[in-house]
């Protein structure tokens, strides 16, 4: 059976993600440092190494043990918010990570990588949906270090026999996003919710954003190892439009919540609306989303609420 290491394996995608490998037959080892990931969504049939990305002996290390055939690269320092107060640290994890993780892949001779992107790199688009030839203007330090980190996986991924693919990712929630967490509104919403209090929309709540369910993710991200694409980037989305307001009232229908939103400013600069062309990822992996924005929320709250 081959080998696939996942960085941030004990976090919310990454964890998704080796649970499918695990049952598609592969083995497993997981990379983390447990600073967002938990020690709970490791899986017991992985390996497990508490190693931080920007650690480069210690990552090697892991590597020599493990010896993996592919590596899925999800660690990351995943809050917008965060990057504008520490950019530095961002660039740290984001990019310095991302090349200890590349140089790894080159020493210990991996076959392909997976890198875990995002729309962020877009910025404000020009146009929906938002394409991959589209140009990237991202508007964040973290949407700046993504970038970077895919440009660096390119590169890397000019080394003979060696792949790469990045994926950008839209709006992911799922089962094991820490509720309240402020890179995603649908645990943000959920954590209120399931507490009885109410959730509070920035701005009018008719602004847009594509969200696409976990599991959808972590498939994108098997079929991204096992296809032949080369040194491409691909979005993973749901391919549709989303309000926040829709948002919540699927919420509302799938928790019993009966009050209404308190309705705050708008997020200064924040993006209006965003919907991903998802046209390339079905063409070169055969993959788009089996769940729907209701199917995937009510899948969620379920979890929520016996978690």
């Amino acid at each position: 059976m081959e080998m696939v290491l996942v960085t941030g394996g004990a976090g919310f995608i990454g964890s998704h993600s080796v649970d499918l490998l695990i049952e598609s037959g592969y083995r497993a080892c997981v990379v983390d440092n447990l600073s967002t990931g938990r020690r709970e969504n490791l899986n017991p049939k992985a390996g497990f190494f508490q190693v931080d990305v920007a650690d480069l002996p210690s990552l090697k290390k892991a590597f020599e043990e493990a010896k993996p055939n592919f590596v899925l690269h999800q660690a990351a320092q995943v809050s917008l918010a965060n990057s504008f107060k520490d950019p530095g640290f961002d660039a740290s994890s984001n990019i310095l990570g991302s090349i200890n993780v590349l140089e790894c892949c080159r020493l210990f001779s991996v076959k392909k990588a997976v890198l875990a992107s995002s729309c962020a790199v877009y910025g404000t688009p020009d146009k929906l949906p938002v394409s991959e030839s589209q140009p990237a203007k991202p508007a964040s330090p973290y949407a700046v270090s993504k970038l970077a980190a895919e440009h660096y996986f390119f590169h890397y991924g000019k080394i003979p026999g060696f792949d790469c693919v990045v994926l950008r990712y839209g709006n992911v929630f799922g089962p094991r996003q820490s509720l309240g967490s402020e890179t995603g509104v649908v645990s943000i919403f959920l954590q209120k919710m399931l507490e009885g209090k109410q959730p509070t929309i920035n701005g009018d709540g008719t602004q847009t954003r594509d969200f696409v369910f976990v599991e959808d993710v972590a498939r994108a991200n098997l079929l991204a190892l096992q296809k032949s694409t080369k040194c491409k980037a691909l979005n993973i989305a749901g391919g549709r439009k989303s309000s926040i307001n829709q948002v919540f009232s699927e919420l509302t229908q799938a928790t019993g919540f009966t009050q209404g939103p308190v309705f705050g400013p708008a997020v200064p600069n924040e993006v209006g609306h965003i919907c991903l062309d998802i046209a390339l990822a079905e063409k070169e992996l055969g993959w788009k989303p089996d769940f729907s924005l209701r199917q995937g929320l009510k899948k969620t709250a379920a979890f929520a609420s016996q978690s």
